[in-house]
């Protein structure tokens, strides 16, 4: 059932559409800073992998503001050597952000859920990328 939008403080936040939006709006933001910023060159503010940091490792996401760098140049050659999982993983992630503020927008909340097995294969997906992206 939806949510009502009544005149009481605060209701705008409990809208069904106001935390997708608020997650779009995020998103274009760093976009917007990302695409005049290069982060293949040093020198910018933009956030460092805290696991690359600690352990001097590659995580399964390092990469990606590369990655979205050189894709939203057209580079897709370069954004696959960025992150090739990620690449992958995106039109995913971007579908699932699409229903989610389909659906707020229409006044109902969703919220995706996964299986056991499907947890368990990302995370096993998510550990071999780590794996071979460090050892090879």
């Amino acid at each position: 059932m939806a949510d009502v939008v009544g005149g009481e403080p605060g209701s705008l936040l409990r809208h069904p559409a106001a935390a997708p939006l608020a997650v779009l709006a995020a998103g274009l933001a760093g976009s917007a800073y990302l695409y005049g910023t290069d982060p293949h060159e040093p020198g910018h503010l933009l956030p460092q992998c805290p696991f690359r940091f600690v352990t001097g490792l590659l995580c399964p996401a390092c990469g990606g503001t590369r990655m979205t760098y050189d894709l939203m140049h057209g580079h897709l050659g370069a954004a696959w050597l960025d992150n090739r999982a990620l690449l992958l993983a995106s039109p995913f992630a971007l579908a699932l952000l699409g229903r989610w503020v389909w659906e707020g927008l229409h006044g109902r909340r969703w919220r995706p859920t996964l299986g056991k097995r499907s947890q368990a294969a990302i995370l096993g997906l998510a550990v071999t990328w780590t794996v071979v992206r460090n050892v090879f």
